[in-house]
């Protein structure tokens, strides 16, 4: 039997561990099917875009553990953790999923909260008198 891969995906604060192995496509995201844990579709798109970019669809399982963050934060991250994965497996995968912008990890995240500021640069409201 093949060893099992894995890759670590982050954005924003969540961190998602990928574990692909070979099987018949079955995607699950911390012991859910990944289409109950992102209800909406927009996120299961994030999640299976490099499986199919790549035309891989089908072939691996992925068991994803995801923690921190939210649930677009996450499902980003799981999109970049298969991305990383598969060039893993297969490295001429990646000028297709670099072409695809599906590794490039996103580094924007929240600001912190400034001393004597409401919030990072929002100030309390001013009063002349």
């Amino acid at each position: 039997m093949e060893k099992q891969k894995n890759a670590v995906g982050r954005r924003k604060e969540a961190v998602t561990r990928v574990f692909l192995s070979k099987g018949d496509g079955k995607i699950t995201v911390n012991g859910k099917d990944y289409k109950t844990y992102f209800p909406l579709v927009y996120l299961q798109n994030q999640v299976e875009a490099p499986l199919k970019i790549s035309e891989l669809t089908g072939k691996y399982d992925i068991l994803v553990n995801a923690t921190g963050g939210g649930v677009k934060g996450q499902a980003e991250a799981t999109k970049l953790a298969i991305s990383r994965v598969l060039i893993d497996i297969n490295p001429e995968l990646r000028p297709v999923l670099k072409a695809a912008g599906l590794l490039k990890r996103d580094p924007r995240s929240v600001e912190r909260k400034k001393p004597g500021r409401k919030k990072a640069r929002r100030s309390f409201q001013f009063s002349k008198r």
